[in-house]
């Protein structure tokens, strides 16, 4: 929010508070407002005039009275501050709005909510925790303790305390809210994943199966699963699992190739990859699955076949990749180092590396790295491959 339009709003908030709290003056006979609030006030309106924006908001906030009437100017003001990217300010502003005796025990909830978010702003995590979970256990109105409830699993997350985010969470909101089941799915990952890497497979299979059974769509659960079957020696089951990923979420499907066509080449299965991924290119088409399939049929000595398959998919979706892989084949084929091809080959590659790999559906976020919580919006399950031409 620009500097001007934020110090017209405390204009207008001082002008309101300043003329509330005259009101409560009359309604109690105590008489007029007292001349250093109005001589404040326009000290802040000179500050401001002069251009001097800090004293102008420091001058404006000590003239505003704290009474019934100006607690919500209050809280907007510290809003105000905190989305202006000065916490500190709206954690002053809060912290004197609690030390008032006068509040109800509504208002005093509304304070305390507002000051674990100055908290969680300034990183002071400890202290927004203690005043959450007090919230959460005995504040009075069911919506602000459900905000309460949501800004802890926040901060739970950010300390990657899973299990505490999943006790918060409760059942309930996994089942009313999307956004929490599909958080929840992933917690249970993470769990999985600490897990496996501390040898506790049982606990980890079991914590990828909870999450299957809050978020069937977890593409997630199922690579764990899938991979934690290829390190035992089971490769078809791992099969199995990778196969049902585009059933999930078609999106992911370039996720499980490699493992899948790593997973059939230990069996020596060659011909049920080509099968699997024909399969896969009727279920899921997608320019990392004709990929794939070229490179294999052109390794079983297929190379007509590979390259007519590249072309189809250059003629239905045109796309860098398929240009550096049509080139790559080629220049096998040949079996000639085409100096045109060679370097048209190489300038390909370049590009198809310079691309982001993955970008979050939500917010628009692109990465090299696969995050299964987006770094930007924070939103789970929301970063996807980037499969589609023209992307990235």
């Amino acid at each position: 929010m620009p500097d001007v339009l934020l110090l017209a709003l405390l204009v207008v908030a001082i002008a309101t508070g300043w003329w509330l709290g005259r009101r409560e003056r009359r309604h109690r006979g105590t008489g007029p407002a007292p001349p250093a609030l109005a001589r404040d006030y326009f000290v802040g309106l000179n500050y401001l005039l002069n251009d001097q924006q800090d004293q102008a908001i420091e001058t404006f906030i000590g003239a505003l009275e704290v009474n019934s009437d100006t607690v919500e100017t209050h809280l907007a003001l510290g809003n105000l501050f905190r989305n202006r990217s000065e916490a500190d300010r709206a954690l002053k502003i809060h912290q004197n709005l609690l030390a008032r005796p006068t509040l109800t025990a509504d208002q005093s909830e509304r304070v305390q909510l507002e000051l674990s978010r100055d908290f969680l702003a300034l990183g002071l995590l400890d202290r927004a925790e203690r005043l959450l979970e007090g919230l959460v256990r005995d504040a009075q109105d069911d919506e602000l303790r459900a905000s309460a409830r949501r800004l802890l699993i926040d901060l739970l997350e950010r300390e990657r305390e899973w299990q505490a985010a999943l006790d918060v969470a409760l059942p309930k909101m996994v089942r009313q809210h999307d956004d929490i089941r599909r958080a929840a799915a992933h917690w249970l990952c993470e769990l999985a994943e600490q897990e496996r890497h501390s040898a506790s497979p049982v606990l980890a299979r079991r914590h990828l199966r909870q999450a299957l059974a809050t978020d069937a769509r977890c593409v997630r659960a199922n690579l764990l699963l899938a991979a934690m079957a290829h390190d035992t020696g089971q490769y078809k089951q791992a099969i199995k699992l990778l196969r049902r990923i585009p059933d999930q979420d078609p999106a992911y499907t370039p996720l499980m190739l490699e493992p899948l066509a790593h997973a059939y080449r230990l069996l020596d299965d060659e011909e049920g990859l080509v099968h699997g991924l024909r399969e896969l290119l009727d279920q899921a088409p997608s320019t990392a699955v004709i990929a794939l399939l070229a490179e294999t049929l052109h390794h079983q000595g297929q190379e007509q076949e590979a390259l007519a398959l590249i072309r189809e998919q250059l003629e239905r979706r045109p796309s860098l990749d398929a240009i550096h892989q049509l080139l790559t084949l080629s220049r096998r084929q040949a079996r000639a180092a085409d100096d045109h091809i060679e370097l048209l080959e190489r300038h390909t590659l370049a590009l198809v590396r310079a691309r982001p790999r993955h970008r979050c559906r939500r917010c628009g976020f692109a990465t090299e790295t696969l995050h299964w919580q987006c770094p930007r919006c924070r939103n789970w399950g929301t970063m996807q491959p980037i499969d589609a031409p023209g992307e990235g």
